[in-house]
């Protein structure tokens, strides 16, 4: 692996100058080029076959965010360039007189900032929140790396322009290092695959990491950060190797553009539990309590099961006669009980109940 990195590095020397005259239309003629091309790909040699009409959804929906986005925030780039240009040469790269390292440690610093913003994006649900929308597509393809909410883009926008201005990046390297990120985003969200592919993920993130990234598990989803590099998941014990058996999220979610906006702006709709079933788990939980004030001695299991369960029907629903529970339709109406419980001699049960068991049900998956 030391050898491929040490190649690659020799890759970006050699071809810097080649770089360094490269304008804003002839990135943009780049990048046209590099999407077509990938979507010729993606239709002639798919790795999974994909019905035509939701593609054809899943291409539009991207487009009309990209083009909204683009017309709210000036393509994202010109404010970054904008920066650029004011602070070139005043940050820690100037400390460094080799302009070939100088561009290369740029990149992969931005890399490195782009790996821990999108790790923490799943790890808080107010993240998680506007970032879900880049996770609703449920047909992979190179048009996805372009399903953004408008306030995530926003936020990654800011947090390249502190790095700019901490590093001191002129507006040269700002084009390259987006122009290829993008590139390479394009790529790893291809609905491709190829000969050698594993071997390529071994430095950076191949379309088969990406596609674990894109699972509907969160086991699986919540792995696979990188945006260019693999090296910082292995670094930091988030790489799988997984091909996943579903994409997107769970539950549905709005597939058009403005849905995709308001969607960003609601936290995720899990599945409500059956009342039955919520019950169940409250009873299980406070006959755990129970055995447990008994030092768990054997063959009053099934008892404390009943009594507990019994108990908390009466604090719930009352003492009348052939009063039954309601199912619970929504989240809020399933907390309604746990509130009346906990103000009663059942706290501790449901505080250590709520802890463990309830909440992980309400939480993405």
């Amino acid at each position: 692996m030391s050898s491929e990195i040490t190649s690659l590095i020799a890759f970006a020397k050699a071809n810097l100058t080649r770089f360094s005259s490269l304008s804003g239309d002839s990135a943009a003629f780049i990048l046209l080029i590099a999407f077509v091309a990938l979507s010729a790909l993606e239709f002639s040699f798919p790795k999974r076959r994909l019905p035509v009409e939701q593609l054809r959804q899943s291409y539009q929906t991207n487009a009309g965010l990209f083009i909204l986005n683009s017309f709210i925030i000036s393509a994202t780039l010109a404010p970054l360039l904008m920066v650029a240009d004011h602070y070139s040469g005043r940050g820690l790269l100037s400390y460094i007189d080799n302009p070939a390292w100088k561009a290369l440690l740029s990149f992969v610093l931005l890399d490195l900032l782009l790996y821990c913003w999108h790790r923490i994006s799943h790890s808080f649900d107010g993240l998680w929140m506007f970032h879900k929308v880049h996770h609703n597509d449920p047909y992979l393809n190179v048009s996805t790396a372009f399903r953004l909410h408008i306030v995530e883009l926003m936020i990654i926008t800011v947090l390249k322009a502190a790095y700019i201005v901490l590093l001191g990046v002129d507006t040269t390297t700002v084009l390259i290092n987006e122009t290829l990120l993008t590139l390479f985003i394009m790529f790893h969200h291809s609905n491709i695959s190829f000969r050698g592919e594993k071997r390529l993920g071994q430095v950076i993130i191949a379309p088969y990491l990406h596609r674990a990234h894109h699972s509907t598990e969160r086991s699986e989803h919540d792995t696979n950060y990188g945006a260019v590099f693999s090296i910082w998941d292995r670094l930091f014990g988030t790489f799988t190797e997984r091909e996943p058996a579903q994409i997107g999220i769970k539950n549905s979610s709005p597939q058009t553009v403005l849905g995709l906006v308001k969607f960003g702006f609601t936290p995720a709709n899990p599945a409500p539990v059956p009342a039955c079933e919520l019950e169940a788990m409250i009873a299980e939980a406070a006959a755990y309590y129970k055995a447990e004030k008994r030092a768990f001695t054997p063959g009053n299991e099934f008892r404390d099961w009943l009594e507990a369960k019994r108990e908390i029907n009466r604090i719930v629903y009352g003492d009348r006669p052939g009063k039954r529970p309601q199912p619970f339709r929504s989240y809020a109406l399933a907390v309604s009980p746990i509130s009346i419980i906990r103000n009663g001699k059942y706290h501790e049960i449901i505080e250590r109940f709520c802890c463990s068991a309830y909440y992980p049900l309400y939480r993405r998956c």
